[in-house]
């Protein structure tokens, strides 16, 4: 199962039971972990992964949550 969780004020969370793979300029690569966190206020500067940013331009959103399965 996956699981997407939008968090209040910061990152897109996305957990899963296997690993994730990710295609970047054409290029896959596998990534070795249960969960991801992903930018969503545009100020990462690892994008498109979250670095915390979001706290310091005081990004502000809602909370939702999805399920697949």
């Amino acid at each position: 199962m996956v699981k997407i969780r939008v968090n209040k004020n910061g990152p897109i969370l996305i957990e899963g039971d296997g690993s994730f793979v990710m295609i970047k300029n054409g290029q896959e690569e596998k990534l070795e972990r249960k969960g991801i966190a992903l930018c969503r206020c545009g100020a990462s500067q690892n994008k498109p992964f979250c670095d915390g940013s979001h706290r310091k331009i005081n990004f502000q959103a809602d909370e939702v949550e999805f399920y697949l399965k």
